[in-house]
C-alpha cells in the first residue's frame, strides 16, 4: 500500500482540477507533466503505481488528508472521473449507493417516484433492506416527491438525504415556486 509521501514522489494533484500528473517517468508513456491515470470501463480513473492500480478518488484523498479514507468515497456530482477534493467525501456504502444515478427507466427523474397508470397518480415509495415501502399516491407529482423525502429523512440517511433527486426536486421546486410568485405543481 502507497504512502502519503511516496505519492507524491510519484505525482502531483490539483485539488481544483482533481488532475494528478507525473512526476516522474515512471515508462515509455508516461512522462513527466502528462496526466496520469487512464479512464476504466465503470468511467473512475485509475492510475498505476510502482505496479499496483488505484482508483484516482483515493489517492486524491490519500494526497490531501495523509490516509485512504476507511469507508467509501461518493463523488457527490455522480461524475466518476470528476476527482476534485471538493467533489468527494467519505461516506458508509449504503449512502454511496443511494447517491447513484437513477436507473435508465426512470421516467421522472427522482428515484422512488413513479407515475402508476392504473390509479392516474404519482407513486412515492422507498427501499428498506431490500424491502419496498409505500409512502403515498398523489395527483401533484410534487406531493409524491415530498413524500419521497420524508420517508428518506424518517429514515436518518447519514446526511445523504441532501444528495437524493427528491432533496434537490424540492429545493429547486421551492426557489421556482416563490420566484414565481404561485404554486407551480404539475400534475400529469
Amino acid at each position: 500500500m502507497i504512502t502519503q509521501e511516496e505519492l507524491k514522489e510519484q505525482v502531483s494533484y490539483n485539488p481544483a482540477t482533481g488532475v494528478f500528473t507525473w512526476l516522474v517517468a515512471n515508462s515509455s508513456s508516461a512522462r513527466v507533466g502528462d496526466a496520469a491515470g487512464s479512464l476504466t470501463t465503470q468511467g473512475y480513473v485509475s492510475v498505476q503505481i510502482q505496479g499496483e492500480r488505484y482508483q484516482a478518488h483515493r489517492l486524491a484523498w490519500l494526497y490531501m488528508y495523509g490516509f485512504f479514507p476507511e469507508n467509501s468515497l461518493d463523488h457527490v456530482n455522480r461524475t466518476r472521473d470528476d476527482n476534485r477534493i471538493e467533489n468527494l467525501r467519505e461516506v458508509s456504502n449504503s449512502c454511496n449507493i443511494r447517491n447513484s444515478k437513477s436507473h435508465s427507466n426512470n421516467t421522472s427523474g427522482v428515484r422512488g417516484v413513479c407515475w402508476d397508470k392504473a390509479t392516474q397518480r404519482w407513486q412515492a415509495d422507498i427501499k428498506v433492506n431490500g424491502k419496498k415501502i409505500g409512502l403515498g399516491r398523489n395527483t401533484c407529482f410534487a406531493e409524491a416527491v415530498a413524500h419521497r423525502l420524508a420517508g428518506e429523512q424518517a429514515l436518518e440517511w447519514e446526511g445523504c438525504d441532501s444528495s437524493t433527486d427528491a432533496y434537490k426536486y424540492i429545493q429547486g421546486y421551492r426557489v421556482d415556486k416563490t420566484n414565481r410568485g404561485g404554486d407551480v405543481a404539475t400534475s400529469r
